[in-house]
């Protein structure tokens, strides 16, 4: 080695700390561990260690929704199979990750040798072609191409927001190259803009806009992650138009806006926020796509074909594509149009979502009230069973401004993704990919990626038993989040779809009271809830430790759900032909 050359694997880790990461998830193999000794030398980036490959590529996407990139590195076979089906979720949602694979040396793979790790019939591409599957790009790393290919790779997870494989040798990853001469180019990061393709489209956008009486956005979380969302508000500033989001895109935009309509879901959503999106006469859509458990199962009273629909590559009027236009630019040229061509006058009034709260931080009695036996409303008893009617708008009421919160698929996501969130904060969740367990490890992730932040995590029982192992990685990293474990005793959104009383949707009934100290959490504060009073105080206690890790197990009935996954689910059950 030169004076300027470093290692491959030191090139790799200083072209991802220019991106921003600074911790690398994954789990120790034999064919790795050269490698991850110059990761541990490195001086800014981090190696965190999973319990598994899976929690590994969870935390990377949860780090990535965050940071913006995230990263992993795993061994070659086991390793990388185990994390592919976290890596896969991220190539649905759009979550560049960036999965380093390190496997047997060089010439044992030239040699076909039969050697651990392996199918045994010396075929050491079969697991490559596995990751080309849910990779936007892939390259095998030889001396000859390292440099070249690395750039090339990142640029495209940059570009198109989607996971990158990285694959190399164990040798290969200790041979020298020279240091990066400079930074990544700038070129190549995000798709390029058609200056005359986007003149058109602000015309024609402009002359739809004229003839129109009324107007709305919808929102959804491609903004998020091709980083639209300050043109998506100067957008809602300049022009004062109604807008919802739907759930996979909950907190693209302020939700504090008073234009804010709730969470758009179809014909299971809030009836006013259904009547102003579906009814104006021009539709703004930044960054949607309709997927089953996010549309309502695809039940939206809008025609797709019409409007103006905003993709991350191109813009569409009516239908007409008007290539090169991505989201960012696009947003630009609409809030650069005069604000009355925006306005309309099917709004009027400030609507607060699916749950009907419009301030913010108080909880209306819609959503805290149960019915008595004359059929009038009145507030729970402090002392009465908790039920999820109550905990979603009481949780809600306890977020603070620029929060992170996690949320599992499930009654957790459904139950809270229809509350008002204060501003700045973030909602992380899967709705497409669906893989429970999955939020756990993402917590984990998240909270790596803003360490100032104390992150909330809401999960159900059964999905946390699919990745409770990393609650010890969370303490062994001295991170002090609150994790809500709603305990309903198995799987309720199975239940809702089919099964109601079927042993299949049972699991085991976990001490989930002990359960972080058998994980290594010492210090951990665990608490339960039967009751709102319960809630509340658990809450509040857990506002007061910052410093602690907290555990707040919360108990509600096994059929109690949210109205929101109730719905969604009857439907599931229908288009899967067991209703």
């Amino acid at each position: 080695m030169t004076p300027r050359d470093i290692t491959i694997t030191e090139y790799l880790l200083d072209r991802l700390v220019s991106l921003g990461v600074d911790r690398l998830f994954g789990v120790p193999g034999d064919y790795n561990l050269a490698a991850l000794d110059k990761v541990m030398e490195h001086p800014r980036i981090e190696w965190v260690g999973n319990a598994n490959e899976l929690g590994a590529a969870y935390a990377a996407d949860g780090y990535a929704r965050v940071r913006g990139v995230g990263a992993l590195l795993t061994t070659f076979g086991v390793g990388e199979l185990s994390a592919i089906n976290g890596v896969a979720g991220s190539y649905a949602e759009y979550v560049p990750v960036v999965h380093l694979v390190i496997g047997p040396s060089t010439a044992t793979e030239r040699a076909g040798a039969l050697v651990h790790h392996t199918a045994g019939d010396g075929d050491f591409g079969r697991f490559a072609r596995a990751q080309r599957s849910v990779s936007a790009t892939m390259a095998t790393i030889t001396p000859d191409n390292a440099a070249e290919e690395i750039d090339r790779v990142l640029l495209t997870a940059l570009r198109e927001r989607r996971p990158v494989c990285l694959r190399m040798a164990s040798d290969v990853a200790l041979l020298p190259v020279p240091a990066p001469p400079g930074p990544l180019p700038a070129q190549g990061r995000s798709f390029p803009v058609d200056v005359r393709s986007l003149e058109r489209f602000t015309e024609d956008a402009r002359r739809k806009l004229a003839g129109a009486h009324s107007a709305a956005v919808l929102s959804d979380f491609l903004v998020d992650r091709f980083g639209a969302r300050d043109e998506l508000a100067a957008l809602l500033d300049s022009s004062g138009v109604p807008f919802a989001t739907l759930a996979m895109g909950k907190t693209v935009a302020d939700e504090t806006r008073p234009a804010w309509l709730g969470v758009y879901a179809g014909a299971f959503g809030d009836p006013r926020t259904r009547h102003v999106i579906e009814d104006a006469d021009v539709l703004i859509r930044a960054g949607v796509r309709l997927t089953d458990t996010t549309s309502g199962g695809f039940s939206h009273g809008f025609d797709p074909g019409r409007g103006i629909d905003l993709q991350p590559e191109s813009a569409f009027v009516d239908g007409t594509e008007y290539p090169g236009v991505p989201l960012a630019a696009a947003l630009t040229a609409l809030s650069g149009l005069p604000a009355e061509k925006l306005r309309t006058d099917a709004f009027t009034g400030t609507f607060g979502g699916a749950s009907g709260d419009t301030s913010g931080d108080t909880v209306t009695a819609a959503a805290t009230a149960t019915t008595g036996p004359e059929g009038t409303r009145r507030g729970p008893r402090t002392d009465e069973p908790l039920t999820q009617e109550y905990l979603w708008p009481r949780v809600a009421r306890s977020l603070r401004e620029g929060q992170t919160v996690v949320a599992e698929q499930g009654t957790s996501y459904f139950g809270l993704c229809t509350q008002r969130f204060p501003a700045g904060a973030r909602f992380i969740g899967q709705p497409l990919w669906g893989s429970i367990g999955y939020s756990l490890p993402a917590l984990l992730g998240a909270q790596l990626a803003a360490r100032d932040d104390r992150c909330l995590l809401v999960i159900g029982d059964g999905s946390a038993q699919m990745t409770a192992q990393e609650l010890g990685t969370l303490g062994r990293y001295g991170l002090t989040p609150v994790i809500i474990l709603v305990n309903n005793d198995g799987y309720t959104v199975e239940r809702a779809i089919h099964g109601r009383e079927a042993a299949y949707n049972d699991i085991a009934r976990w001490d989930w009271q002990r359960l972080p100290g058998a994980l290594g959490v010492g210090d951990a504060l665990c608490l339960s809830a039967d009751t709102p009073d319960e809630l509340d105080r658990a809450l509040v206690a857990a506002d007061a430790i910052p410093d602690r890790m907290v555990l707040i197990e919360v108990r509600t009935a096994p059929y109690d759900m949210p109205d929101l996954l109730r719905d969604i689910t009857a439907g599931m059950s229908e288009r899967n032909g067991t209703a």
